[in-house]
């Protein structure tokens, strides 16, 4: 049980310590194995053999599969809302806005590539009549977080619908130059590709941006 001091922060056994580090040991491993595998091939011996634990030990943890998965990208997206939300506080306009997303971006993900192939291949499953529950939420979050950033720097009054068509062209934009640069290239530098074609995708950006803006202000 964990114990409370007099300023309220809490301070874990050795018990809770070692129950979060075997939970967090599961988590790595599921992770590097829907990288290299993908999620739907990856088995829950596969997690307890790469964690190095018994199988009733991932049941201790997790109800199957789909919870292993959710949490990842839960960490992930929540990961990536928290520095997109701390690092844009400065932009003042949509141009330096849209160069800190993607800078975030390729901040984020230039070393976690597993983190990235999770990133795709859960959102990519949210268009599947059968796939994996609860994956919703984290990126519903995520496109959130980007259209509250773009209303704050355009400074205007615009309606949802309008703004989730803009957090889905930016996050479409990066998800996508990304993983099909990955395919494509002929070097392993997938991010110094990105960053240099990094204003290219600003001012492609900023041109639908304020094109849906303009269009909706002559429909009003």
């Amino acid at each position: 049980m964990a114990l409370t001091s007099k300023k309220g922060s809490k301070h874990l056994s050795r018990q809770d310590k070692r129950t979060r580090a075997t939970k967090q040991r599961l988590l790595d491993a599921a992770s590097e194995l829907f990288a290299q595998k993908g999620i739907d091939l990856t088995t829950i011996d596969d997690i307890t053999q790469g964690a190095d634990v018994a199988k009733g030990t991932f049941y201790y943890h997790f109800t199957d599969k789909n919870e292993v998965i959710s949490e990842l990208i839960r960490q992930v997206m929540a990961e990536l809302v928290r520095l997109m939300e701390e690092r844009c506080l400065a932009a003042t306009d949509l141009t330096s806005l849209l160069e800190s997303i993607i800078q975030i971006h390729i901040d984020f993900f230039s070393s976690r590539w597993e983190d990235f192939v999770l990133y795709y291949q859960g959102r990519a499953d949210l268009i599947l009549k059968e796939g994996y529950t609860g994956l919703e939420l984290p990126f519903l979050e995520y496109l959130e977080s980007i259209e509250n950033l773009v209303e704050s720097v355009v400074k205007q009054d615009l309606e949802k619908p309008l703004l989730r068509r803009m957090a889905c062209a930016v996050a479409g934009f990066l998800s996508g130059y990304y993983s099909f640069t990955v395919i494509a290239s002929e070097d392993d530098d997938v991010d110094a590709s990105l960053q240099s074609l990094r204003g290219v995708l600003v001012s492609s950006l900023a041109r639908f941006i304020n094109g849906a803006i303009r269009q909706e202000e002559d429909n009003q």
